[in-house]
């Protein structure tokens, strides 16, 4: 990773409010992710724009709650039998997942599909810590926990994590979209430092064709990127699997993407009320190297590090943070 060289006086060692309030700022953010990792008091409160990541968040540690959306039901009820399953009944009571569109979040509505055979008979209505306590822990009245309600009708509490992960803001392409979206976002976070999440991907290589595989015990899988549209920065993402010699599944998923810059993220979190926007990257491995065409591996051991200048590359990562308040 390439950086420019820093000058400072040595003689100086005052501190600019600017800085200054950068660095409470990032603070705040330390905080909150510490808090995730149980070294503070838990945030009981998480959104996520899918389910995987919901689960694994209500999983360790039994005070939290998730709220799941995602415009793919099949994937939602999927998760309700394979990911939430094994996490048991509290589980049900702790995550609720949404069908719907994050430009219409109030019109989502509660996937129930097998809820009641998957608890087991379990009574929501009881006393016993998992039925009544838990609606009301995730802002629910009694009689809605089974109901397929929108979002609208839930009074949920502000959320204290929101995360969007695997490019999803890819899926918008219109700056108009990607603004109402991140407003959305806004009105639910907690202005107690409530923050938003999300990851983008670029480099030189972003933006013409690519094929890349990576080889995992059981499978291996190739991402297959078509040509790159410089005036709408438009492209089609595809992903294959091989399971064996001979089990190849084709284009198991499709995405048309807009390859969005950090700048235009930038700004158009600050557009929704964003008061502060931190960006974290890490260089990828070189894609155009020999052995990446055949078998393509990020350095684990490279760490992202916050960045406010990073010099384009054949390909980086990077994590956006926008910052309610703090």
């Amino acid at each position: 990773m390439r950086r420019r060289a820093k000058t400072r006086n040595p003689l100086k060692t005052t501190t600019t409010p600017a800085k200054q309030q950068r660095r409470t700022n990032q603070r705040g953010i330390r905080k909150q992710a510490s808090r995730t990792n149980g070294k503070d008091q838990c945030l009981p409160s998480f959104t996520y724009t899918s389910s995987p990541c919901s689960t694994e968040w209500i999983r360790t540690d039994a005070r939290r709650t998730a709220i799941g959306l995602d415009l793919d039901l099949e994937s939602l009820e999927w998760c309700l039998e394979n990911n939430l399953s094994k996490i048991g009944a509290d589980g049900y009571s702790r995550m609720l997942l949404f069908h719907g569109n994050v430009l219409q979040p109030m019109e989502s509505r509660l996937v129930k599909q097998k809820f009641t055979n998957l608890v087991h008979g379990l009574d929501l209505n009881s006393n016993n810590g998992t039925g009544s306590n838990s609606c009301k822990q995730m802002g629910l009245a009694d009689s809605k926990c089974l109901a397929n309600l929108t979002m609208s009708e839930a009074d949920f509490p502000a959320r204290d994590i929101i995360c969007a992960f695997n490019y999803s803001c890819c899926c918008l392409h219109s700056r108009k979209d990607l603004v109402l979206y991140f407003r959305h976002v806004r009105s639910v976070l907690s202005e107690r430092g409530g923050i938003f999440v999300m990851d983008v991907y670029g480099g030189i290589s972003s933006e013409r064709k690519l094929r890349l595989q990576r080889k995992f015990p059981s499978f291996t899988y190739f991402w297959e990127q078509d040509e790159f549209d410089i005036i709408s920065r438009q492209t089609r993402i595809s992903l294959h699997f091989q399971g064996g010699k001979k089990q190849m599944m084709r284009y198991a998923f499709t995405y048309h993407w807009r390859l969005w810059s950090i700048p235009e993220i930038k700004d158009c979190l600050e557009e929704a009320g964003f008061k502060w926007v931190h960006v974290w990257m890490r260089e990828m491995p070189n894609t155009q190297s020999g052995g990446n065409a055949k078998e393509y591996n990020a350095n684990r051991d490279v760490k992202y590090e916050e960045s406010q200048h990073f010099n384009q590359g054949d390909a980086w990562n990077a994590y956006v943070v926008g910052v309610a308040n703090v």
